[in-house]
């Protein structure tokens, strides 16, 4: 997803090139991983000649929210606070994160929405 969220729309080829410089994988592994994200609503493709094009369904914050939401949900009872109060109390949110989200908490209040 990255290296289509970082170069926009992208044939098979382009990703696994942007891939490869990390991973060891196929092309056609590349292929598979984009026709199943595709599947799942996280890609879409036009056609270009004869190569696919990938392009994202949806910005990557907005898809890491509704990643988030899902976990929420499923995991602390549809309770946000529960969830940012366990990442606080597990230490995941270094005090710089921390300051950061008070001050957009901040903001959001002041805006009043």
């Amino acid at each position: 997803m990255s290296a289509v969220w970082n170069a926009g729309p992208s044939s098979v080829e382009s990703v696994h090139q942007a891939v490869s410089r990390h991973r060891r994988l196929k092309e056609a592994t590349i292929r598979t991983l984009l026709r199943r994200l595709e599947q799942k609503g996280y890609l879409r493709h036009h056609v270009e000649g004869r190569a696919f094009v990938y392009r994202a369904t949806e910005p990557a914050r907005s898809l890491a929210a509704r990643a988030v939401r899902q976990i929420v949900d499923r995991f602390c009872q549809g309770s946000v606070e529960e969830l940012v109060s366990g990442m606080v109390d597990a230490k995941v949110l270094s005090n710089r994160e921390l300051d950061r989200l008070a001050e957009m908490v901040r903001r959001r209040r002041e805006r009043g929405g």
